[in-house]
């Protein structure tokens, strides 16, 4: 569990490519770190981009995850190259401040980035939304884009619209994704566990 709240940037160090003789792929990523590291053993969960990874191995430096794949199929790792910017969460302790929301790490879709407006103080960004994902956005409720909690400030059906302050455009690759670039959503699950209970009573 995470909070979506980003500690670090990290950089995909190294991919490399493990498909099966079944036609499957896997690759194991790299990712260059700092601040993830301080305490990380193996088989602790990091977020990467919003997608919950378990450590497979530790270098100097760096730490190796295996993606399968259905996390290639839905979400942005699928063509992540050495050399980009990646969010980094590790996973919440008891003791954690629940800064951001409940975020799990599973990726519910991948949208993207239809239109920057900047601004003085923040800057909006409207993002794409599968179908599926639109009954549970609200108006001021919670999403997390490419693992970072963010408020919604517009919901509408094919997309919606967040207002970023400085300190997560300086802090996160929201800052620099541009027009066109795939993200990693998860909505709050909150909404989907009271949908699951109203369909029950229904």
């Amino acid at each position: 569990m995470f909070t979506g709240i980003v500690e670090e940037l990290g950089t995909i160090a190294a991919i490399e490519d493990q498909a099966s003789p079944n036609g499957d792929r896997a690759i194991r990523l790299t990712v260059a770190a700092g601040t993830v590291l301080e305490d990380a053993a193996l088989g602790d969960s990091i977020a990467v981009n919003g997608c919950c990874l378990t450590v497979a191995a530790l270098g100097e430096g760096t730490w190796t995850a295996d993606v399968m794949q259905e996390t290639l199929d839905k979400t942005s790792l699928y063509g992540a190259r050495p050399g980009d910017r990646v969010n980094l969460e590790r996973a919440v302790t008891p003791q954690t401040r629940l800064g951001g929301h409940i975020v799990q790490g599973h990726v519910d879709g991948v949208g993207e980035i239809l239109r920057r407006t900047p601004s003085e103080h923040w800057e909006v960004v409207e993002v794409s939304l599968p179908a599926h994902l639109s009954r549970y956005l609200v108006d001021k409720g919670s999403i997390t884009v490419d693992g970072v909690s963010l408020t919604v400030v517009e919901a509408g059906r094919t997309a919606f619209t967040v207002s970023l302050i400085p300190e997560t455009l300086a802090r996160t690759t929201l800052g620099v994704r541009r027009v066109g670039e795939r993200v990693n959503l998860e909505a709050d699950i909150l909404a989907k566990h009271v949908e699951k209970l109203l369909e029950a009573r229904s």
